[in-house]
């Protein structure tokens, strides 16, 4: 059912994406881009800035059992695989868990870390949601922020309630036991699964108040530094607001791409708020949609090149791993002993056993 509305996301995204550049004039908004040039590529590697204190959250998650080279890096596979991909909304997280388990054997440990990040990351969005509402409020009229606001607080129980179903305990261990009970317990899938010692490292990480805190801390951090995307941004298409302003359109943006989660990468959506939020701290319309596709064409070059270079790092364990198994498919050879008896005489080699 979810593949199916999300399959009928994509053209209500692309729908809305064209009928927004259509309005405001293709000509007008490529002439904004243009003038900033080749400059905007900067916030390309930018993104990597905030990333990385994200993966720092989850090496602190991950009790720093794996580099934090190697976590930022599955940061930014995850991000790419669910925003570019068209996947469930969890497939970021199956695919790190499967990386993360490249260098951290213990699968249980490994996937209790991404629930609490995920649980982190939900914490996160909504104070990062909350900043920009009063930044909004506090510079604008704030009528388009009214709804917003509504809009978190009536969802505000669902992670709460996600939150207290993990901390009771047992959960994972009972879709264990239900999956058995519908699909056998022999399946594939089931085999390595273990969700009664899962819900202990849940539990074990969220009891650590101290250590989920300063993710909390770290992500958070994060989010503030990825608003300056927008501040740099808006400076580069000659049109610069506050950093308050940045942060109030980067916050409200984030809280309407995940509220609309049923259109695969926010697509059109999240084009429509950051005009929207842009306008409402006196941008223009062709600056503020070039800001939208500006932010667009970053999402796209940087998780481009995340998804290549996961593929890349596929492609080389892969050929590891038939170079090993045919290593051990090779008998042993017994070497050869060279003999040479006498001036001028052809060496002989003696046979092998």
């Amino acid at each position: 059912m979810m593949a199916w509305v999300k399959r009928a996301g994509w053209p209500v995204g692309i729908a809305i994406l064209i009928a927004l550049v259509l309005r405001e004039g293709v000509g007008d908004v490529m002439h904004v881009i243009g003038q900033a040039g080749f400059v905007l590529l900067w916030l390309v590697p930018f993104h990597a800035l905030p990333l990385l204190l994200d993966a720092y959250a989850w090496h602190l998650l991950l009790a720093r059992r794996a580099s934090l080279p190697f976590l930022w890096w599955i940061a930014t596979v995850r991000e790419a695989v669910s925003r570019l991909l068209p996947s469930a909304g969890i497939g970021g997280e199956i695919v790190g868990i499967r990386l993360a388990r490249w260098r951290v054997r213990d699968a249980s440990f490994v996937t209790a870390s991404v629930i609490v990040e995920v649980l982190v990351t939900i914490a996160v969005q909504y104070a990062f949601s909350a900043l920009g509402l009063v930044l909004i409020i506090a510079s604008t009229q704030g009528g388009g922020a009214t709804s917003i606001g509504l809009a978190l607080l009536l969802s505000l129980p669902l992670p709460v309630l996600a939150v207290l179903l993990l901390r009771r305990g047992g959960v994972f261990h009972a879709i264990e036991r239900f999956a058995a009970r519908v699909l056998g317990s022999e399946h594939r899938l089931l085999q390595g699964i273990d969700g009664k010692r899962l819900d202990a490292e849940i539990d074990a990480l969220m009891c650590q108040t101290g250590l989920v805190f300063r993710s909390f801390l770290w992500q958070l951090s994060g989010y503030v530094i990825g608003a300056l995307e927008t501040y740099w941004a808006l400076a580069m298409l000659g049109h610069p607001v506050s950093i308050g302003g940045a942060l109030a359109i980067e916050a409200l943006t984030q809280a309407v791409r995940h509220a609309a989660f049923i259109v695969p990468a926010g697509l059109g959506i999240q084009e429509v708020a950051v005009v929207l939020l842009a306008q409402m701290f006196g941008v223009n319309h062709d600056v503020a949609l070039s800001l939208a596709l500006v932010k667009r064409m970053r999402e796209v070059l940087f998780g481009c090149l995340a998804l290549g270079s996961w593929q890349l790092a596929e492609l080389r364990r892969t050929r590891r791993q038939a170079l090993a198994q045919a290593d051990e498919h090779v008998p042993a050879v017994v070497p050869t002993v060279v003999a040479v008896s006498g001036a001028g005489r052809e060496p002989e080699a003696e046979s092998t056993r």
